[in-house]
């Protein structure tokens, strides 16, 4: 807890009915918090199962509705929780706490490095020396370190910085969906339907790991319920109806690159969507594809620096980090800067001969680490939970997020099982230990 005497908050005033969200406006919130920079590289990364990973886009977002499910009742179950962690802890205990913590941390830098990478592939379509991995990773590096001093200057200036670029974000994949539809080749997307040959039951389980990606943060969903006109029922609903507007956008657009582009470029492509622009449109919008997003995954970096800082503040709050991280509300300037010297190491480690290999081993180890903390809080919520009703969608979140960890490629899965076993260590060796001794 903070050591800083705090004001006593004068009650807040109930919001009246005509001021809260109905279902409808509240999906279009959620929809938002979803669609983002994630997308701009994600058709290289799902090149090599083509067409048909449009089937993975529906059983991802099947899983990313339940999901937002499990949120919202650990959400109206346990409102006054800190988080993921506090989901966790509340249903599992300290333990628990300590490794969503820290894997939600470690996934927020991990990410990050994966939307570093997405923001120099469209640079790239400037300035093509970019595709070349040495000077890709110094690109990597300088956007990351860029965005952390934005984050030691304050909190506000990173959230305006990821504010202000929000809007242009959606550019992009709007100019895409529409070239989709204007030059849309069935044969040239029936002949990307599966490029390997291998049968579907294969191939699309093992692009799970990767689509999921575009629906991190499913569980900002639960944050609504105060806002909504009938939360009981109409959080997840909007949460369902949220997902689904996404993966209309996700799969209209992904559908539009491999109906357009033919599949060996997709692959050999750092910019697909600034590509799909320029093959419809000409290089004009071709360029103003490339400006929005870039603008949009610095502005991405910016937010998720932060965030991993005051996830770093909030663990060291807890005791699962030391008080270096931060004390109460503060948050010295060590954490940034160690998160992104952490990041600095993950870049220069993930370094693969395209920018789409290193995107794809990224976002997949990202993705890995994260439903693991999506298939904790879904036994959290199976223990808190009383109704028969709330059981059975803790148990479906938990079936998926363990199918799409069971399915992903084994580089994925092993830093994963790496992490996880640095932390029961670390536990046991000095996290327990030090709690005990302060007891």
């Amino acid at each position: 807890m903070s050591d800083v005497a705090r004001p006593v908050p004068l009650p807040e005033e109930p919001l009246t009915d005509r001021h809260k969200l109905g279902w409808g406006l509240a999906a279009l919130v959620v929809a938002g918090n979803m669609i983002g920079s994630g997308l701009y590289l994600l058709p290289v990364s799902l090149a090599p199962t083509g067409g048909s990973s449009l089937i993975g886009w529906l059983v991802a977002a099947a899983g990313a509705a339940t999901l937002a499910l499990v949120f919202g009742a650990l959400g109206r179950l346990q409102p006054d929780a800190d988080g993921l962690a506090g989901f966790a802890e509340r249903g599992l205990g300290r333990f628990a706490g300590f490794n969503v913590s820290l894997a939600f941390w470690a996934a927020c830098l991990v990410g990050n490095v994966a939307v570093a990478v997405a923001a120099t592939g469209y640079l790239g379509f400037f300035w093509p020396v970019l595709k070349d991995p040495v000077a890709a990773t110094f690109c990597n590096l300088a956007i990351i370190w860029t965005a952390t001093i934005a984050y030691i200057f304050g909190t506000r200036t990173a959230s305006w910085l990821a504010a202000a670029a929000l809007v242009i974000g959606l550019v992009p994949i709007a100019i895409a969906v529409v070239a989709g539809a204007r030059a849309f080749d069935p044969a040239l997307f029936a002949a990307s339907w599966s490029p390997s040959g291998a049968p579907l039951v294969e191939s699309v389980p093992a692009s799970l790991a990767i689509i999921f990606w575009a629906y991190l943060g499913v569980e900002s969903a639960a944050a609504l319920s105060r806002r909504v006109r009938n939360p009981g029922a109409d959080v997840g609903r909007a949460s369902v109806a949220g997902v689904g507007l996404a993966t209309v956008v996700y799969v209209a657009a992904t559908v539009s690159v491999f109906g357009v582009i033919p599949l060996a470029e997709i692959q050999a492509s750092s910019s697909p969507y600034a590509d799909l622009a320029q093959r419809v449109f000409g290089g004009s919008i071709a360029g103003l594809v490339a400006v929005c997003a870039i603008v949009k995954t610095i502005g991405t970096v910016g937010g998720w620096v932060m965030m991993g800082g005051e996830t770093a503040r909030a663990a060291a709050r807890h005791g699962y980090l030391p008080s270096g991280f931060g004390a109460g509300d503060r948050t010295p300037v060590a954490n940034p800067l160690l998160g992104a010297a952490i990041m600095s190491v993950v870049t220069v480690l993930s370094g693969q001969p395209t920018l789409g290999g290193q995107f794809g081993l990224l976002v997949g180890v990202t993705s890995v680490l994260t439903l693991v903390v999506y298939a904790v809080c879904s036994v959290s919520l199976f223990r808190l939970a009383q109704r028969p009703r709330t059981r059975i969608i803790a148990v479906a979140g938990l079936l998926f997020a363990s199918a799409a960890i069971a399915f992903a490629a084994p580089g994925y899965v092993l830093p994963s099982v790496g992490f996880f076993t640095l932390m029961v260590v670390a536990w046991f060796g000095v996290v327990r230990r030090s709690s005990a001794r302060r007891g």
